[in-house]
This record gives C-alpha cells, structure tokens and sequence, in this order.
C-alpha cells in the first residue's frame, strides 16, 4: 500500500453564516471526545461516493443541515497526520487526506448538533483571526493554509 493511501479521503467544510460576505463568521463546532478541540466539521468520502456527495452527507450528519451554497473549492487535496494517540484508533489510517469547501449557510439553515450521532457538544461562530487559537495543533498547518487560500482569492 502506497503512502498516499494511508491517508482517509475526507470532506471538511468552512462554513460561513449566512451574514456572509458582510460578516464573516466562520463555524467550529466542540469535539465531544476532546474538551476545549474545536474544528470544521469534516468527515470520511465513502467508497464508490462523490466529494460533493460526501460534503452534503457529512452536514446533514454534523449539523443536522445540508442547506448550504457553496462559494468556493480548495483546488487540491491537502493531508495531515494523526497524533499517535489518535492513530491506534483510526487504523489502517496514519492521517487524513482532504478536500475542503468554503460553504455559506442559507437563511433557512437550522444547526442541529444532536444529530444521531453526535460528535459536537458546542459550536460558535469565531472571526477568521479565532479560528487558529481555538483549533488542534495537528490540524493548524492545514487549516492555516486553507484559511490563506481563501484570504487570498478575497473570499475570507
């Protein structure tokens, strides 16, 4: 198995409220697992499903709504590593491989964390600068990258 196929496909989404573009807030929700973790609802592409397919699902999954527009793509896929005290739970995986979504709520989106499933007990929306102070260090490079993409085509 080749390096790049250590790494889960997933779909993360930077979501914006729907004061966007005059405000912008941006999403992070608390990890239920990991107090004081916040991060960009994210989660794993299904064998045989679209990215897209997977950015819709995962909302609904995460936040109890997919009503979202899509402004924008990160044009490539970006990776990051697990820490080893998550790596023993997530094998055969050693990281995350990722595509992310710039993606602004519609008015007639309700954020719902207690989904099915939960995997948020929190959320806020923080301006762009709040977004690094609150996130998990091993997801920091990542999510800085991202944010400076986005900065840089006036987007964030």
């Amino acid at each position: 198995m080749s390096k790049k196929n250590l790494y889960r496909p997933n779909v993360a989404m930077i979501i914006v409220s729907n004061n966007y573009p005059e405000k912008k807030e941006i999403f992070l929700a608390q990890r239920n697992d990991l107090n004081g973790v916040w991060q960009f609802p994210q989660g794993g592409i299904d064998e045989g499903e679209e990215v897209k397919e997977a950015l819709f699902r995962e909302l609904e999954e995460e936040i109890g709504t997919d009503k979202v527009k899509i402004i924008a793509e990160y044009p490539e896929w970006i990776s990051y590593d697990f820490p080893s005290k998550i790596a023993k739970n997530m094998k055969p995986w050693i990281g995350q491989r990722q595509r992310y979504f710039l993606v602004k709520l519609k008015k007639s989106a309700k954020i719902n964390i207690e989904t099915k499933h939960p995997e948020f007990d929190d959320f806020k929306f923080v301006g762009v600068d709040e977004v690094l102070e609150l996130s998990a260090s091993f997801k920091q490079d990542v999510y800085k990258n991202v944010i400076n993409y986005f900065k840089k085509e006036g987007l964030l």
